[in-house]
């Protein structure tokens, strides 16, 4: 059978992927080094995270053929079709694809409520003025709880990407490192769209999206009374 190289991932999905992976990793040993420097840069590296969900979710609207949402979501004649053996396609596959929007919904769901969130020493979300007290200890007593799941949903994520490396002998972390996926059909086509213009809307509306997130817009408390004394 012969093999030929297409474009599968473009440059935007694989930097985002990468991005996410670093920054995800760095907001979880920052959050278990449990000291004040480690607290400020784990709120810094959670408002990242948040910048780059933005981006993945415009990005999934307008990127190219594979990073779009509608040609890769988990349809349940898809999923049947995948349990079945017969689904084929280039990009994530509808078992995987489940997995994609669970990450991107639960990461998502940390971002946001880290904005709003404070630990009562240090740490003060840059949102957490645009709230009440109570909301922002709500929001972070669910920041905290979820911390668990994530974990967990990675370490799925992890030991799927191996069963199909070992077992499937199907590589996904090479293209999505160089883009470029292995495929024995000569009618697949590369992924296409995704251009220029497009990424610079999804770049403009993320930083945006930044901006907001900061609180830089939230108005300064008044400042105490003179009491005369």
């Amino acid at each position: 059978m012969e093999f030929r190289k297409i474009r599968v991932w473009d440059l935007p999905t694989r930097l985002f992927h990468w991005l996410l992976v670093v920054l995800v990793a760095a907001a979880m040993i920052s959050i278990n080094l449990k000291t004040n420097e480690s607290m400020i840069w784990h709120g810094r590296f959670g408002h990242m995270i948040f910048g780059l969900i933005v981006f993945r979710i415009v990005w999934g609207i307008v990127g190219s053929t594979h990073a779009r949402f509608w040609n890769f979501f988990p349809t349940p004649g898809r999923l049947m079709a995948c349990l079945r053996g017969s689904w084929q396609g280039l990009g994530h596959n509808p078992l995987g694809a489940l997995s994609v929007f669970a990450l991107l919904g639960l990461i998502g769901f940390q971002a946001v409520t880290g904005l709003f969130s404070n630990d009562d020493i240090v740490f003060r979300g840059p949102l957490a003025a645009a709230v009440s007290s109570s909301t922002s200890n709500d929001l972070s007593t669910l920041h905290r709880q979820m911390e668990n799941y994530i974990y967990a949903l990675i370490a799925l994520h992890v030991a799927a990407v191996l069963f199909y490396a070992i077992f499937k002998k199907n590589d996904l972390i090479g293209p999505m490192i160089t883009g470029n996926k292995k495929v024995a059909d000569d009618k697949a086509e590369p992924a296409r769209g995704g251009g220029w213009i497009a990424l610079v809307i999804v770049l403009a509306i993320t930083g945006f999206a930044m901006w907001f997130s900061n609180g830089s817009w939230i108005p300064a408390p008044p400042p105490p009374p003179d009491l005369g004394w």
